[in-house]
């Protein structure tokens, strides 16, 4: 999961579907905005990051959602889907330091500045700020499938990807599709753990 500020967002375009033998993997719309929400949210609301970000259980769900509706109305992401049980948002990044934008929750913009200060800003790439599958699903290759999807895309092009991993397991899982660790992890006060990663293209 992304915490960071620079989301540059969401692309409306004709739909795609791929068929993998986990899913039906398609480029989302402005229709699918909320499945999009409700997929990443009960994907993350126990990931350790969010629980420390948002320590309140009462209200972790609806602050997560919010934050993601935030994110998929920027101009530039590009947002898939597998089914209604997994989804990734990858940017399009441009080489130069990602623009700041300051949260109102202290620990978020602390955790923001963090990251945006790891973030490599010496070329274009991809940069993976979220993919969650929903706990049900998790462990069936619908990862996999999603990153295969973008990546397979992105090698032909020459473009290499980041993300910050959030827990052990998407390190490992990341590490399997050519992802390496970008510098030492990333923690703010007693913050769990994040794993910068990057990249090069196949």
């Amino acid at each position: 999961m992304q915490i960071s500020s620079y989301f540059p967002a969401w692309k409306y375009d004709v739909r795609m579907t791929f068929d993998t033998p986990y899913a039906s993997i398609r480029r989302a719309d402005d229709t699918d905005r909320q499945t999009v929400v409700d997929v990443l949210t009960e994907a993350f609301t126990e990931d350790p990051i969010v629980r420390w970000l948002f320590p309140e259980p009462d209200q972790r769900a609806e602050r997560l959602a919010g934050f993601y509706r935030t994110l998929l109305t920027h101009p530039a992401a590009e947002v898939y889907l597998a089914g209604d049980e997994g989804a990734s948002v990858w940017l399009t990044m441009t080489a130069g330091p990602p623009p700041h934008e300051d949260h109102s929750d202290t620990r978020l913009s602390a955790l923001a500045r963090a990251l945006d200060a790891r973030h490599p800003d010496h070329e274009p790439h991809l940069y993976l700020a979220c993919m969650g599958v929903i706990s049900g699903r998790q462990g069936a290759g619908l990862g996999s499938a999603l990153l295969r999807h973008r990546l397979e895309r992105a090698d032909p092009d020459g473009l290499p990807a980041y993300l910050e991993a959030s827990s052990p397991r998407s390190r490992d899982l990341y590490r399997r599709h050519g992802f390496e660790e970008h510098g030492p992890p990333v923690r703010v006060a007693d913050s769990p753990l994040l794993w910068p990663m990057w990249r090069r293209p196949a």
